[in-house]
């Protein structure tokens, strides 16, 4: 395991600290002193694979903890934040992801036996040991990178073997709910698309269930299930998140942000801002404008 490892790490190392995309279809790398206000976003569709150091991503009252060598499945779109720690010796963190293709998994799936089970269904996102076979699809993946030529050809075999031996994991079966969910006559994907488009706006459970043919409990649950958060948390970490924007880029005040995404109260604002980020929108837009201004400079 340490010699494949040690591979991919060589074979990843021109990566920085911004998602560096490569010429593999849906593979990205990312290495280094990750900032923490990057890692506050919404995360998309893909499976995360921990190479060296370690992170910590939040969604909900959720946390996942990350050591190498491990892998997670985000099944839809998710507001998160999260935090990564450089390896040992001065090595840096590292690592993969693989964006979730709907088309890849559903001819996977169509190829597996009817009885095929892909682990228990949770509410709970967890870590997942990475096992020799799946280390080794994820090597040969990446060593594409070194014969762009066979991309082509290769590259897809080699996805559907990631994202096989993903469906045999403990949260393989998060793949087959990303399908479901992104299927475009899902209600819960119509929701989650109507509120990032309409966070700002007042939001009706009640119609929102009806719409997605579904009782309120059955709703709220279906979207916990997928999301990690009730439809009301979805809402407003889609508020802050925004609202993080105007105030870092767009200079907007404190008050003006508020009610832009959609609050009626700025105490309620500021308190929750600061639960969600660990600071007050003043002080955290401050460090944020100076850890901008540095980069810039260097």
């Amino acid at each position: 395991m340490k010699d494949i490892l040690n591979e991919i790490t060589w074979l990843t190392s021109q990566a920085s600290t911004e998602p560096t995309a490569t010429d593999l279809p849906g593979v990205v790398i990312i290495k280094g002193e990750v900032p923490e206000h990057q890692l506050a976003a919404i995360y998309e569709p893909m499976i995360g694979f921990i190479i060296e150091g370690s992170k910590t991503v939040s969604i909900g009252d959720q946390v996942i903890y990350l050591k190498p060598p491990s892998y997670f499945v985000i099944p839809t779109e998710i507001p998160a934040t999260g935090r990564v720690h450089q390896g040992p010796n001065g090595l840096p963190y590292l690592s993969v992801g693989l964006y979730l293709n709907q088309n890849s998994i559903l001819d996977l799936l169509k190829d597996l036996p009817n009885d095929f089970q892909e682990g228990k269904v949770s509410n709970e996102f967890s870590a997942c040991e990475a096992t020799i076979d799946f280390l080794e699809a994820w090597l040969r993946m990446l060593r594409l990178l070194k014969t762009p030529k066979h991309i082509p050809a290769l590259a897809p075999v080699y996805e559907r073997e990631i994202l096989y031996r993903v469906l045999l994991g403990p949260q393989g079966w998060r793949l087959t709910q990303f399908c479901r969910t992104n299927d475009k006559g899902s209600g819960i994907h119509q929701s989650i698309r109507w509120i990032r488009k309409n966070y700002s706006e007042s939001m009706e459970i009640k119609r929102m269930a009806a719409k997605s043919h579904m009782g309120i409990t059955t709703f709220h649950r279906q979207f916990k299930q997928i999301t990690g958060l009730s439809p009301i948390q979805f809402q407003k970490q889609l508020r802050l998140l925004e609202a993080r924007k105007l105030l870092v880029f767009s200079g907007y005040s404190v008050s003006h942000a508020a009610f832009k995404v959609g609050y009626e109260s700025a105490s309620q604002f500021n308190r929750e801002y600061s639960k969600f980020f660990g600071a007050s929108p003043a002080r955290d837009t401050s460090s944020l404008r100076q850890m901008e201004s540095q980069r810039l400079v260097d």
